[in-house]
Order: C-alpha cells, then structure tokens, then sequence
C-alpha cells in the first residue's frame, strides 16, 4: 500500500484537503482518504510531495491514427482547408502509421492523461489500444454523402468497431457537413441506446452558411474533393438544429469543437431533452481557426462542459493540461475547481467511465497527478506536472 500525500489535495468530487493522505493498493486502487493527522494512518509511511495532488485527466476527443501527420498541416487556413490538407496528407507507410500511435499513447500517459475518447476510420490503432494503460472509448467514424453509398458505409463501420473493445466502442456520424439527412436517418436506424455518439459541431462558421445558405467554402471544399453536395438544400438554421432531430434522442452525445455555437443553438438541444456533453479543444479551435468557443454561453451547466486535444494534425502536444492553461488565459471568470471537473469527472461520465476515474474516491482507479508552482490553485503558465500513479 501507497500512502501519498500532498500541500493539496483535490479529490474533485467532494471538498480539497489540506495536507491530506491518498491510499492506493499495488494496482492504483484508493483504498483510502484521509485527513493529515487520522489515528488510523499515523503510524504509516508517506510520500510526501509538495504540490496539488488531482485525478488523472480525460482526453475526450482525440484522433490517435493521425499522430503521423505533426507538422503537415498549415494553422490558420479554416476548416475546409484543413479538412482538404488532411486527405490529401494523411496517407503513409503503416509502419510509420503505427509508430507514431505507440508514440501517441505514451505522450498521453506521461502528460496526466487516464482516458480517452478517439475517433478512427480505420484499425490501426487497436492493437496499442488492446495494451495500453489509457482507458480508451472509439468512436469509429461513418460519413457519406451519395445516397448509394450509405448502408455500405454504415455496414464497413460496423467491421472496423469489431477491431475494437466491444464494451467501449460505437460508430458515430462525423460531422453534419460529411453526412447527407439521408445517412443520419439510415444511421438512427442501425444503433442501440447504449451506444454513445460524439459528432464534430460547428467548428467553423462555415459549416452554418452550408446550412443556413448553401455557400460558403465547404462547395469548394466539395467540389475539390469531387464529392457530391447536391443534397445540401439551404435550411435557413444553423447546422446543429438541422441534423440533431435526425439522431436518435435517448443516445448520450458529445458535440466536439462547438467553435460557433450560438445561444440560441444551445437552447434548441436544451429543448430537445437529450443526455448532451460540450467537448471544447482549445488549442486545435485556434490551429484551425483562430477561434475560441464563446464559453459563457455554455456556462450554465457545467457538468456538461468536456476537454479534448484533437489530433497532432491540429495541435503540437496532447496535453490537458495545456488546454487549461489556453482557457484560463482567455477567460479568467473561470476557476481552477471549475476547469479541473471538465478535464477529469465530465469527461469520465461522458465516456461512461465515471464509475472507474475521473475522481479520487474509494475503490476507484483514477491515477493521480501533482501539479507543481500553483498558488492560491490558481493555474499559469508555470504549473508543471507530474505522474504519481
């Protein structure tokens, strides 16, 4: 048995101790909480750190299968340039592809991270998910837009999930502006209510003028990439009040990005009654875009706000850790507290893995993180990190 103690610790669920003790068997497991001076730990000994000790983090959008491609893609271009620069770019040797998975996951590891959500078109990466330390839910990606193609999408998505953990792995759309009304109805058609969905929401304002107008650069994006738009019909909505009645209702759903994502779109998915996690990836917002989601329209509910990295396609590290950081510089109306539930508990529960991590309670496997340079738990650019267990 470990006995780690720290200046701070943070459990998430439940008030910080000062000073306090976490007890955690050979394999992670907290066997115990305590204050500094309980009897029933007195005669024990402890690793004493100076620092905040916290749940390890979630990662609840990444995509893993293209760690490959650091550095070829440009910042700054708008997400159908980026999308373009991604297919035209993401093809490579699989030994490389594979290589650069392994070097993927263990970057997560060393930065804090115990869980993630990532998204695949393919099965590279199933073997280092099948021996990783990470916790990992897949999300294997269906997309199409010609009518012909849609069950034969459907159907090779089902064949990739089966590569996967079958008790956390599910198809889900990839995003309104690669899937026709026609395949989010066929898609509604083929799930069961345990599967959970994570779609790509309104990261970029363009994805709205498709829907609302029928221009903008995603036809070009279309027309580029000789794909059919011809079921695009203008809407006069933003994207999301468009598509998400054609998802089914009783499915837990994580809309990533939400880059443009207006209050009025928010109170229509309120209205809707459905089980929704706002997944925001600071550092890829502004890779590709240049922009942050507007936070206070979300801040309402924060039990429902979730961090992610993306990609090493839109982002040069996979750090939560760095994603706190982006916020708490651009929006200082947000507390540590705050920030530290959407990176660890929100982003177990939206993985269903809240039962496991997220938070440090008794018989939980949460991995444990001292950030190090805080004052006050406040967080800058200063605060390190480092992996206790």
């Amino acid at each position: 048995m470990r006995y780690i103690s720290a200046s701070i610790v943070v459990p998430v669920v439940g008030n910080f101790l000062k000073n306090g003790v976490v007890a955690i068997d050979e394999s992670g497991i907290v066997k115990g909480i305590y204050e500094n001076n309980d009897v029933a730990i007195l005669d024990k000994e402890k690793e004493l750190y100076d620092g905040v000790l916290i749940p390890a983090f979630v990662n609840a959008h990444c995509h893993i299968e293209l760690s490959h491609m650091l550095d070829k893609t440009e910042k700054g271009v708008g997400l159908p340039r980026f999308l373009s620069a991604v297919m035209k770019r993401r093809a490579a040797d699989e030994r490389e592809i594979l290589e650069k998975i392994t070097f993927a996951d263990e970057l997560m590891w060393k930065n804090g991270i115990q869980a993630v959500g990532d998204h695949v078109n393919t099965s590279h990466s199933a073997e280092v998910k099948a021996h990783s330390r990470i916790r990992y839910h897949t999300f294997v990606e269906v997309m199409g837009l010609n009518k012909d193609e849609l069950q034969p999408r459907i159907d090779s998505a089902r064949d990739t999930e089966f590569y996967f953990d079958a008790n956390h792995a599910s198809i889900t759309p990839h995003a309104p502006y690669s899937c026709s009304k026609e395949l989010f109805k066929a898609f509604k058609r083929t799930v069961n209510e345990d599967n959970i969905f994570s779609v790509h929401n309104q990261e970029s304002d363009e994805e709205n003028k498709l829907f609302r107008y029928r221009e903008g650069e995603f036809l070009d994006f279309y027309k580029e990439m000789g794909f059919d738009a011809e079921g695009f019909k203008a809407q006069a909505r933003n994207s999301v009040q468009s598509y998400l009645p054609h998802l089914p209702k009783n499915n837990r759903l994580i809309l990533v990005h939400n880059t443009f994502t207006s209050l009025k779109d928010i109170d229509f998915i309120n209205r809707q009654d459905r089980d929704v996690y706002y997944c925001i990836c600071p550092k890829a917002n502004l890779y590709i875009e240049g922009k942050l989601p507007k936070i206070l329209n979300f801040i309402p509910d924060k039990t429902k706000m979730i961090l992610g990295t993306d990609s090493l396609a839109s982002n040069d590290t996979l750090s939560i850790l760095d994603e706190i950081k982006v916020l708490a510089t651009h929006f200082d109306h947000l507390d540590f507290l705050q920030l530290l539930q959407w990176a660890t508990i929100n982003g177990a529960k939206a993985l269903g893995l809240e039962d496991t991590i997220g938070s440090i309670e008794l018989n939980k496997r949460p991995g444990l993180l001292l950030l190090k340079g805080m004052n006050n738990l406040r967080i800058h650019d200063r605060v390190t990190m480092q992996r206790i267990a």
